[in-house]
């Protein structure tokens, strides 16, 4: 039974460009072996984390929409696992078609001018 997800991955942040292609690459070969259908691949940039994770304080994030079955996530996921690239990653099933939109950078606050009397 096909199913719709969405799956984000956060990868180092200093790969660099043939590294990020090859596992692009490596993520659309697993869905197309599996008959999935590739929806979206984004790229949302290097990002601060809420903590660090394996000793690393920024990740890049990939947005990954797309749909397949129960045999395709459980491959997805344990190639992921084994990637040493690949900081951590989160599957989601999707009940009704969602519309992710790109991540806003965060608004940056200026600090208040104090006046001097």
């Amino acid at each position: 039974m096909v199913r719709m997800y969405e799956t984000i991955v956060i990868v180092q942040p200093e790969l660099g460009d043939d590294e990020l292609k090859g596992l692009t690459a490596k993520v659309t070969d697993i869905i197309g072996s599996f008959k999935g259908v590739l929806h979206r691949l984004e790229d949302w940039g290097v990002r601060k984390l809420a903590y660090p994770v394996k000793k690393s304080a920024r990740g890049r994030y990939y947005y990954i929409r797309f749909d397949g079955d129960a045999p395709l996530i459980a491959e997805l996921e344990r190639r992921l696992r084994l990637d040493d690239k690949v900081l951590r990653y989160q599957s989601v099933k999707l009940e009704k078609e969602a519309t992710a939109p790109a991540p806003k950078a965060a608004p940056v606050e200026s600090a208040p001018a104090v006046e001097a009397e």
